[in-house]
């Protein structure tokens, strides 16, 4: 299983980071689709791509608007959205209204479960987070692979782990270091301590920390922080690949 970081960062672009996107080419797969999705056309592998979204926050969707026109091989892309109902709803009458954005670039829109068969035997999870307007995770199992996506959340509950015990990769955010904790908690996100504590208590075996704030230039004290308590820990930098 491949996986590429299109767009590892949080709330707004930088010079280092386009937001929330990463792709599984051989599965035709894309999470979330903030601004890193304009890299999606050089990695495409076929001409259908799932498109899964964790919620509809704006720097997790607006790379919707980026595929007018998208082809692979001279080939038009069909896309189709997955996602809940309520992020649906969101995309369809607020991201493309008319005023907004008048073309339609998604073919066709699936209401999001707890259970996705996707292309090679792998199978996508879902489960409820705790953010504003609510936030889906992610968990991906293809035979002896797994790896599961976590963004837009605070710190998990133990009900939460359950459901990404185990995996080889574990891909967080960490929005702030421990000094902005009580940030945290009002944004509905996660420190770095936290997602090191929940892959710990995953028994995950990596840890990859994504969606810092744009605006800290720095990520080495959160990393710091989270490496005392998981050594096996990298922030996502765009343009990664990662293979299970």
């Amino acid at each position: 299983m491949r996986l590429l970081l299109l767009g590892t960062g949080g709330y707004h672009p930088n010079e280092r980071r386009h937001t929330a996107c990463i792709m599984l080419p051989e599965l035709g797969v894309l999470l979330d689709a903030g601004t890193g999705a304009f890299r999606v056309p050089q990695h495409l592998e076929s001409d259908k791509l799932d498109i899964f979204l964790t919620h509809p926050h704006l720097d997790h969707i607006v790379g919707l608007t980026y595929f007018y026109g998208l082809t692979h091989e001279d080939n038009p892309v069909e896309i189709t959205l997955h996602a809940s109902d309520e992020t649906i709803h969101a995309v369809r009458s607020s991201l493309f209204d008319k005023a907004l954005f008048p073309i339609m670039t998604i073919d066709r829109f699936e209401s999001l479960g707890e259970r996705t068969e996707l292309n090679e035997g792998a199978v996508l999870r879902t489960f409820e987070l705790d953010h504003p307007g609510g936030s889906l995770g992610m968990r991906i199992d293809q035979g002896s692979k797994s790896f599961a996506y976590v963004t837009d959340t605070t710190a998990l509950k133990p009900e939460k782990i359950d459901h990404i015990r185990g995996v080889e990769l574990l891909i967080h955010e960490a929005y702030f270091d421990d000094s902005n904790q009580e940030w945290a908690e009002k944004t509905g996100h996660s420190t770095a301590i936290e997602a090191a504590r929940t892959a710990k208590a995953a028994g995950a075996k990596r840890l990859i920390l994504v969606h810092p704030d744009p605006r800290c230039e720095d990520d080495s004290l959160a990393h710091a922080e989270a490496s005392a308590i998981f050594p096996n820990v990298k922030y996502g930098q765009d343009g990664q690949e990662v293979m299970l």
